[in-house]
């Protein structure tokens, strides 16, 4: 199945420290609700736009974040925490579901949302990389929000570049041949030689940054 959302893992969470009463870790909380969601391996190794975490890590990490900024789960140390009075107070009531909808009733969730602007964590993201309705982590709708702008960024570059001239073009690839560290500085690595009929020759770059040889290069790039 597909990894669940943050708030589906609230309730599911406090239960096994509910059941616990001890304190325990977030690492060994995501060993034990990866089974009880039968998760595959793939579903495990799903990560993050970043690539930095994996997703099921990161939204357990958010479920439980959530609960001790209402009061039903407390830290006790980096990585580890324990259900509190509270929280065991609202497992006797046989919560259906626990969400940010439910949260907002205890006033240090309130405050914490004020403070911390993580309205943007009631979001979902979807198989296009979007953000929909109410389940991402403020994380993923982070990382999501870069993505898009990077795409809108590239596209719009690409677009110009089409847009120009074949000598500003040629222009642009000499800079960004020299950026990716062909040759020392831009004056000293690479010009654009660029003309009408030179055969598609569009610049000289020297081969790397060691200048072991230079040549000449026919990009052809349209």
């Amino acid at each position: 199945m597909a990894v669940p959302d943050y708030q589906s893992m609230m309730l599911p969470l406090l239960r096994f420290a509910g059941e616990k009463n001890d304190e325990t870790s977030t690492g060994e909380a995501v060993e034990i609700l990866s089974k009880e969601f039968r998760l595959t391996d793939e579903d495990l190794k799903e990560m993050l736009p970043s690539g930095i975490q994996a997703t099921f890590f990161n939204r357990v990490g958010w479920a439980s974040t959530y609960m001790k900024k209402a009061g039903l789960l407390e830290a006790t140390r980096r990585g580890y925490f324990r259900i509190t009075t509270r929280g065991q107070e609202l497992l006797k009531k046989q919560p259906k579901t626990i969400n940010v909808k439910l949260l907002k009733q205890y006033p240090e969730f309130l405050e914490f949302q004020q403070l911390k602007g993580t309205r943007s964590g009631d979001r979902e993201i979807s198989s296009r990389g979007t953000l929909d309705v109410t389940t991402a982590t403020p994380s993923e709708a982070l990382e999501t929000a870069y993505e898009n702008l990077r795409n809108e960024l590239a596209d719009e570059l690409l677009s110009r570049l089409k847009k120009s001239s074949p000598s500003f073009f040629e222009q642009v690839v000499v800079e960004l041949l020299v950026k990716m560290g062909y040759g020392g500085s831009r004056a000293d690595a690479g010009k654009a030689i660029g003309k009408n009929g030179d055969g598609g020759i569009d610049g000289i770059i020297k081969e790397d940054k060691l200048v072991v040889f230079q040549e000449e290069k026919g990009s052809n790039l349209h």
